[in-house]
């Protein structure tokens, strides 16, 4: 909102130089992003359990994806032209959370990020498949040694799928897990440490794009010294060193991460296109922060906790249905 919008072009009317500075920095939050998920997501995985890997996923994306993707496209018919259209085929694909995999545009570009969840999650069901979950940091260390690979002789589809660009993140998040369910050994601090330096590096090597795109000057130094901080508060976690922070519980604030990642862009950009000029910048800037925070709270509590529990009977009875052949653990033949 402070920065990007109106960098890229003309997606955003508003210009905030005064916070712009700072904003700028913010689409590392993804990075930090990938970093959780791949702490969370091997959490999830640990147990070996293919089916329940599944059903959880597909629980957890859904439900907010149908409303939000549903939200975006009926605000982008309405109010969104002439900056944003959208198709109803195309909303018909997106709805699936495969579009990319279709060729097709998403409806809200933040949905690129799921795309990355999505392959990252393939690699783990992959693992879950063939039984190697209790190999996991084996496992790590041969997607890293993949990842340089991939760095010094690129492959088009090979790096897409092994995500070069965000694997030390995922690496260094479930590296971070294994110490916070196991203790510490070199080998995991050593594969934090490697992850750690390559992600640095590929993040300061993006950066003259980055310049080149939104027409800024990035300070590499506060990249890295962000980075930095990412791997040092999830060192925190994963020692259980985090103080009062730890003893204080986040639901409500995890829980609405997710909806509100998916609302806020394109709504957002067209809600500033439409009221620019009848509204102060900044009440327009922070009024709709909190219409966005609200409608989050709205998508959780009105779609997401009622609807989860069914869509999760429902994926289990699916799941039994298609897999007969196999036991409790749908990677162990029973």
């Amino acid at each position: 909102y402070a920065f990007r919008g109106h960098a890229q072009g003309d997606k955003s009317p508003l210009h905030f130089p005064v916070l712009g500075g700072v904003a700028k920095y913010g689409y590392l939050g993804v990075e930090l992003f990938f970093m959780i998920s791949g702490f969370v997501i091997l959490m999830t995985a640990s147990n070996g359990d293919l089916r329940r890997f599944i059903s959880s996923r597909v629980v957890r994306l859904y439900p907010a994806f149908w409303i939000a993707c549903a939200l975006t496209f009926l605000v982008t018919l309405v109010w969104g032209a002439p900056r944003f259209t959208a198709s109803w085929g195309q909303w018909a694909v997106n709805m699936t959370l495969m579009a990319e995999f279709f060729s097709v545009p998403s409806i809200d570009g933040a949905y690129w990020s799921l795309y990355v969840e999505l392959r990252f999650y393939l690699l783990v069901a992959l693992v879950l498949w063939f039984g190697g979950i209790d190999r996991a940091e084996a496992w790590l260390w041969l997607w890293l040694a993949l990842t340089v690979l991939m760095d010094l002789y690129p492959v088009g589809f090979l790096s897409r799928w092994f995500l070069t660009s965000y694997a030390p993140f995922f690496i260094s998040g479930a590296a971070f897990f294994l110490i916070w369910q196991g203790g510490s050994n070199w080998r995991r601090w050593a594969l934090i440490a490697l992850s750690y330096a390559l992600a640095t590096a590929h993040a300061l090597a993006e950066l003259p794009e980055f310049d080149r795109n939104y027409r800024t000057a990035m300070n590499p130094a506060v990249v890295a010294g962000l980075i930095t901080l990412f791997y040092g508060v999830m060192a925190a976690v994963s020692l259980r060193r985090t103080g009062p922070f730890g003893h204080m519980t986040w639901p409500l604030a995890g829980a609405l991460t997710y909806p509100l990642y998916l609302l806020h862009q394109n709504i957002g950009y067209i809600v500033f296109h439409q009221l620019q000029g009848h509204v102060t910048p900044h009440a327009l800037l922070w009024g709709t922060v909190l219409v966005m925070i609200g409608l989050a709270y709205a998508v959780h509590k009105g779609v997401e906790a009622p609807l989860a529990p069914r869509l999760k009977k429902v994926m289990d009875r699916l799941l039994h249905a298609l897999t007969p052949g196999f036991g409790g653990h749908l990677n162990k033949p029973g």
